[in-house]
């Protein structure tokens, strides 16, 4: 992992924190509407001054301080990218298996459709809180620098990158439940990250987690979903029985 980590650190050197590569047009499973909508069974985020509010500053800290830990302040700027593709590499390890579109494009294809199909669940929370991200509130930088501005005054709650990391954790556990734990561990440090670099309180990390588990359910609802988690389940198997030879 840290040989990835290194490979994305040397990719943020050359294109910067977003990345290179234009997105790709990918066809959703469905719009924002057909998604649970969190507005409707999440509560707000905590008030300042509230018990709540003083957990979400104690994570802060708590995040400040895990920044100097140069191993675990690399995987949090490794983990700030939102490009499926790039996401994947990220994963492989955990998954047991490289994840690319020349090795695994029935993979990546349920990952890339189902990640930003269930992404679409952060705008309308986003867009009605506005809550101030962490860095703004306390007027400090993140770990991230560069980004700082482009992130201001765009929401806190939930956090996105949240909600691609634990999305991914899903589908890939769901292809290969062997590797389950591995996997929703990552995810879960996915999360983390964002708490680390100051974009997110721990609150939006925590919300994210709820409103994918929503989402995940919906999309086993569309028959579009369940066929190409067949075709990636079904890659997954041939290739692993190959790798036994």
């Amino acid at each position: 992992m840290q040989k990835i980590i290194s490979r994305f650190l040397f990719t943020v050197a050359i294109c910067g924190v977003a990345f290179c590569g234009a997105a790709d047009d990918v066809k959703l499973y469905m719009n924002a509407d057909a998604l649970p909508n969190a507005l409707n069974f999440l509560p707000p985020p905590p008030k300042v001054g509230s018990a709540a509010f003083a957990y979400d500053s104690s994570q802060y800290v708590w995040g400040k301080s895990m920044r100097a830990d140069s191993a675990r302040a690399a995987l949090a700027l490794a983990q700030a990218t939102v490009d499926v593709a790039e996401m994947a590499v990220l994963f492989s390890e955990a998954f047991g298996m490289e994840i690319s579109s020349k090795k695994t494009p029935a993979i990546l294809n349920v990952l890339k459709r189902g990640v930003l199909t269930m992404r679409l669940a952060a705008r309308g929370p986003k867009q009605f809180y506005k809550r101030p991200r962490p860095y703004e509130y306390f007027n400090e930088s993140t770990l991230i620098p560069s980004a700082d501005e482009e992130h201001r005054n765009t929401g806190s709650f939930p956090s996105s990158h949240t909600v691609r990391g634990w999305a991914m954790a899903l589908l890939l556990a769901e292809i290969n439940p062997t590797a389950q734990d591995a996997l929703l561990k990552y995810g879960y440090e996915w999360g983390q990250s964002r708490v680390i670099a100051g974009f997110h309180w721990q609150s939006d990390v925590d919300a994210s987690k709820l409103i994918i588990s929503g989402c995940y359910a919906r999309l086993h609802a569309d028959e579009s979903f369940n066929a190409d988690m067949r075709k990636a389940r079904a890659e997954f198997r041939r290739l692993s029985a190959k790798s036994k030879r």
